[in-house]
């Protein structure tokens, strides 16, 4: 199907314009930003049986980390999410067969390393692989902070490199256009289709850091750009590169919250990609890519931007599903407490489950989201005293007696407003004798977690489950590792546990 022609430019910027090329200010160090969390709390079953959280399949805080590692620093606390860690893996899960029945869930419960005599549910969802051939055309526009900060080899020069890895997987019908910030934004590619890589690939070549920082004016032109040329049934998304340091115009996270999730509204989403170290912004990186109904990751080699834009094109950039929500009612009976490990950032109110007005995170094509919990089962000794003027335990149905739990998953697939709904029942079917026993991937999964959680320093992991434990179960979980992420995280449980020594 021949796309139809672009609609009325603003006028092309002209490569001198202080948008591409103004003078360099002083880029300060050491003033990296992140959004504080304190780690989730156990929870009583008998006061709040019912845990609701949006999704997260980003993946910045785990090359984040690891650059912090590989430069033998202790990363930041706030700067490790531990579900992003987790979620930055594929950990072979089945896969549903329908589009219109996006996700198939796997679940496992086995016995936690890190604590005696508590549990770890394991939740996996794997989304549906829309194959390439159906995928729908795509209409970007390449957003790119030419600003002074984003100088030095691993800002400005490698986010080039990360573009031309998405230029290299762009079809006929995608259509590509770019618009540059600095002290003022201005457009410096028209609409142009993917049969033009030269062209696009010119166009980012040319462009030079300096100057401070419009990124509010950047994201409104990118937008209005976005919405000239939106086309209906094509995926139409802003990709922004960035270090996050906004320092004109609109520069608020909350003001620039505000603003894209409104944007979204149109059917424009966006997505964050960010770069440098210094004076990284993770702040405004997650503000913007939550409230985009977009991803945010970080770019802190070209590996990873193959990994991200190439290996994972699929799932960065075309949806299969809008608003994912995950609710767990846990049954009494069975389970006295329990621990969402993660997610502090995506915590929603039982009552926002239902409630297709609450924004929650966004699906690609064949991504995967996995949860874990830490469950205390009921009988064992529990974390705090029991009170002393009676547990008012509900009881639970006589059906449902055998349930640790109930899974719901409510999704909206792509354009539509009103939700869809999944569910099944936790029980002793999923249910593992010991860890070793449980399957691969919630070996893994838990390792990932254990690594996050003592990086952060959260009280919950016993010190008795030390460093080696850690490598020892994740390198007992290796498995099929074709592209080596799992041998080469392998390796940073190591280099964890020497910048933690020091």
């Amino acid at each position: 199907m021949t796309p139809p022609p672009p609609l009325p430019l603003p006028p092309v910027q002209p490569r001198s314009a202080p948008a591409i090329i103004s003078a360099a200010p002083r880029v300060p160090t050491d003033t990296e930003r992140y959004p504080g969390a304190a780690a989730n709390p156990v929870k009583r079953v008998a006061e709040e049986p019912v845990s609701t959280f949006s999704i997260d399949v980003d993946t910045a805080a785990y090359a984040n980390t690891r650059r912090f590692l590989n430069d033998g620093a202790a990363p930041p606390r706030d700067a490790i999410r531990v579900e992003e860690l987790i979620n930055y893996f594929d950990y072979g899960y089945a896969r549903p067969a329908s589009a219109q029945t996006p996700f198939r869930a796997t679940v496992a419960v086995a016995p936690s390393p890190w604590s005696k005599e508590r549990q770890i549910l394991h939740i996996g969802l794997q989304g549906y692989a829309t194959p390439r051939a159906d995928a729908p055309p795509l209409n970007l526009v390449f957003l790119v902070d030419t600003s002074g900060s984003m100088m030095g080899p691993d800002r400005l020069p490698l986010a080039q490199k990360a573009l031309n890895v998405l230029i290299d997987q762009l079809r006929p019908q995608d259509r590509v256009a770019m618009v540059a910030y600095a002290g003022s934004a201005g457009a410096v590619l028209s609409p142009t289709d993917g049969r033009s890589k030269l062209k696009m690939r010119c166009a980012l070549d040319a462009l030079r850091a300096g100057g401070s920082t419009a990124g509010g004016q950047g994201l409104e032109l990118a937008y209005a750009l976005a919405k000239q040329n939106f086309a209906k049934g094509s995926v139409n998304r802003v990709i922004l590169v960035t270090d996050g340091d906004f320092n004109v115009g609109i520069a608020e996270p909350a003001r620039l919250k505000d603003f894209v999730a409104d944007q979204r509204k149109s059917g424009v989403y966006l997505s964050v990609y960010g770069f440098g170290r210094g004076n990284y912004n993770d702040t405004m990186m997650q503000a913007l890519a939550q409230n985009g109904n977009g991803v945010a990751a970080y770019v802190d080699t070209l590996n990873e931007a193959r990994k991200l834009l190439r290996d994972d094109f699929q799932a960065s950039l075309f949806p299969i599903a809008d608003d994912v929500k995950i609710q767990v009612e846990f049954n009494p009976r069975q389970v006295s407490e329990y621990r969402l490990i993660g997610y502090e950032t995506r915590l929603l109110n039982r009552e926002d489950f239902n409630n297709d007005q609450v924004d929650a995170g966004e699906v690609g094509s064949g991504a995967s989201v996995t949860a874990l919990y830490e469950i205390t089962p009921a009988g064992a000794r529990p974390s705090s005293d029991p009170l002393r003027y009676g547990d008012k335990t509900p009881a639970a149905p006589a059906a449902s007696a055998g349930e640790l739990a109930f899974l719901k998953v409510r999704y909206k697939l792509p354009g539509e407003t009103s939700s869809k709904l999944m569910e099944r029942p936790i029980g002793k079917a999923d249910t593992f004798a010991t860890l070793s026993a449980a399957p691969e991937s919630t070996r893994f999964a838990v390792a990932v977690a254990a690594y996050g959680q003592k990086l952060r320093g959260d009280p919950w992991v016993d010190d008795g489950f030390d460093w080696p434990a850690v490598t020892a179960l994740a390198q007992g979980a290796r498995g099929d590792d074709p592209d080596g992420l799992r041998a080469e995280f392998v390796q940073l449980t190591k280099a964890a546990r020497d910048v933690k020594a020091r």
